[in-house]
């Protein structure tokens, strides 16, 4: 593989794209830019930021007649992104949220393999689509360059059978109605980081990816034996928009004796529900801890109760605790909420280190504390550059 080559990874979302760009050196790629495009009505906002820290801002207008706005977003993002080092793009990296029953490892995407993941786009309605978009309009952009999908289902893929099983009848399991987990780039990143931060990997880990998406995720030896997110990322902990676990009566009851539709469900229980539905307020964290509202302090109330019900589960199920690590955006810098959640799992042998926790700390817990909390920060986009470094370094090595 040649030391000159770049290797792009792309998660697209329904405004933005994000777009980090690694240089292949022998050992790892390392980490050149991240480029961050806004799309708006008029245009669309470019701000890349070099691992040096330079920081360069354009602000483009929609030009291109010949393309939909999001496509020329898209090749000018990597445009910009391919300008940042100079050199040939050898392969993109694309998070994928679900991957199926079928994709349980990285993936290079073929027309086939693409028709399958469009397939799953029901399953994972935020998300899905986006992805599928940036890869169409990677493979457009750059169509000699490979493409690779990682998923963030394929880390729950060892969990065992009874963890990922609804209660339903077998035929409909056999077709894929089950449990899935996502987030798992994520935990992926800090099951990868954790021998080095802790000393060495934990036997008994719960991870809480604490974000716009949250879910937890208990973790044995480094392997993945139970997530909160099921058959969707709508399934678990109270989110952002996002309801959390419902009874599935009351979605019954919306369909059948509110006259809702089923888009106007989804609407309600991905967009419109989570920290935003029960506050009123905002979907964003920061906003309601800064409130003096009952509203707001009721959601933020509802987030903590949520997480410390669900890690009272996952411990049982990994037969108490060793480690909880706390990560995403609202899990590495909401001390507040940290500490909330802490304070509720001193049973467990949870015992916080207020100054620790103030400044963000690695380690947030006392020395004595028999469970070790720490707070570290994630990094999806690496876990994808590494595999797809690995694949080129494999292809590489089998020509002649």
């Amino acid at each position: 593989m040649s030391d000159a080559s770049t290797i792009l990874v792309l998660n697209v979302g329904s405004s933005s794209i994000k777009c980090s760009v690694y240089a292949c050196e022998e050992r790892s790629p390392q980490l050149r830019a991240r480029v961050h495009c806004d799309i708006h009505d008029e245009g669309y906002r470019i701000e890349t930021t070099t691992a040096r820290g330079s920081l360069d801002t354009v602000e483009k207008l929609w030009l291109r007649a010949d393309m939909l706005p999001w496509e020329d977003a898209l090749s000018a993002v990597v445009g910009q992104a391919s300008d940042v080092t100079g050199s040939r793009v050898a392969a993109v990296g694309h998070r994928v949220v679900h991957g199926g029953q079928e994709f349980f490892e990285p993936v290079v995407i073929t027309l086939e393999v693409l028709a399958k993941l469009a397939a799953l786009e029901p399953l994972a309605p935020l998300h899905q689509p986006h992805a599928i978009a940036g890869i169409r309009g990677a493979m457009q952009a750059l169509p000699d360059v490979l493409q690779l999908a990682c998923f963030d289902t394929a880390f729950h893929h060892t969990c065992p059978p009874a963890a990922m099983r609804f209660a339903i009848p077998r035929h409909w399991h056999d077709r894929g109605i089950r449990r899935y987990g996502f987030h798992g780039l994520s935990y992926e990143s800090i099951v990868g980081m954790l021998p080095a931060v802790t000393g060495g990997m934990p036997a008994r880990a719960i991870i809480a990816h604490l974000g716009a998406g949250a879910s937890l995720c208990a973790v044995r030896d480094g392997r993945s034996i139970a997530t909160t997110m099921g058959f969707t990322p709508l399934d678990g902990l109270m989110m952002a928009t996002r309801c959390g676990s419902i009874d599935p009566g009351a979605v019954l009851h919306l369909l059948a004796r509110e006259g809702l539709s089923q888009d106007e469900v989804l609407r309600l229980l991905s967009r419109e529900s989570g920290l935003l539905g029960v506050s009123g307020i905002s979907s964003d964290m920061r906003v309601l801890l800064a409130s003096t509202a009952v509203e707001a302090a009721e959601a933020v109330e509802l987030f903590c109760e949520r997480a410390v019900y669900e890690i009272g589960g996952l411990a049982s199920a990994l037969g108490g605790l060793d480690t909880l690590v706390f990560t995403a955006g609202i899990g590495e810098h909401a001390a507040k909420i940290r500490e909330r959640i802490c304070r509720r799992l001193t049973w467990l042998g949870v015992e916080l280190d207020l100054p620790a926790n103030a400044r963000h700390a690695p380690r947030i817990t006392q020395r004595q504390s028999r469970v070790a909390a720490w707070v570290m920060p994630t990094d999806e986009e690496g876990v994808i550059a590494a595999h797809a470094h690995r694949l080129l370094a494999a292809a590489s090595e089998a020509q002649p």
